[in-house]
């Protein structure tokens, strides 16, 4: 008796041990599908570029990093990290500014960018169906928020060699 309840404990060890294992399989399956490095398409000439580069940050979070390199070959970086809940962060790179990002559905989020602690600009960054182009919708605005302007950027996924 005390053989099969010792074997019992064990089979039910080795279940959870397995539940466990494929629930961390699960997440990491269930990563965000923007992480990665994203170019964008510019029909600028060499040495322009500009890349985001996304990875994962605190718990269900993300940072965010922009690399822009302008026509003189001269490269800057700004920075900021989200846990996609509305909240404005301080953006490292850029004086005086702080990005708020929450989620409109799952391909879809809502970025407000503000500067002086107002906000100028607010993106909607578009994940497509394949999961390998962003289209980033930039609507400025003017102090008292009235719409200046929309542009429309797209950004392709760059494979991992």
């Amino acid at each position: 008796m005390r053989f099969r309840w010792f074997i019992a404990v064990l089979l039910t060890a080795l279940v959870g041990l397995a539940l466990v294992a494929c629930a961390g399989a699960q997440e990491e399956e269930d990563a965000n599908p923007r992480f990665g490095v994203w170019l964008l398409r510019s029909d600028r000439p060499a040495p322009y570029r500009n890349v985001m580069t996304y990875a994962p940050w605190g718990d269900g979070g993300m940072s965010i990093e922009v690399a822009t390199t302008n026509d003189q070959g001269e490269t800057s970086v700004w920075s900021y990290e989200t846990l996609f809940d509305g909240e404005f962060r301080p953006v490292a790179g850029l004086e005086n500014s702080e990005t708020a990002v929450e989620y409109v559905n799952d391909r879809r989020t809502r970025i407000s960018n503000k500067r002086d602690g107002v906000v100028y600009q607010v993106i909607i960054n578009s994940l497509s169906e394949d999961g390998n182009r962003i289209d980033n919708d930039y609507v400025r605005m003017d102090a008292e928020g009235r719409i200046t302007g929309v542009t429309r950027a797209i950004y392709d996924r760059q494979m991992e060699e």
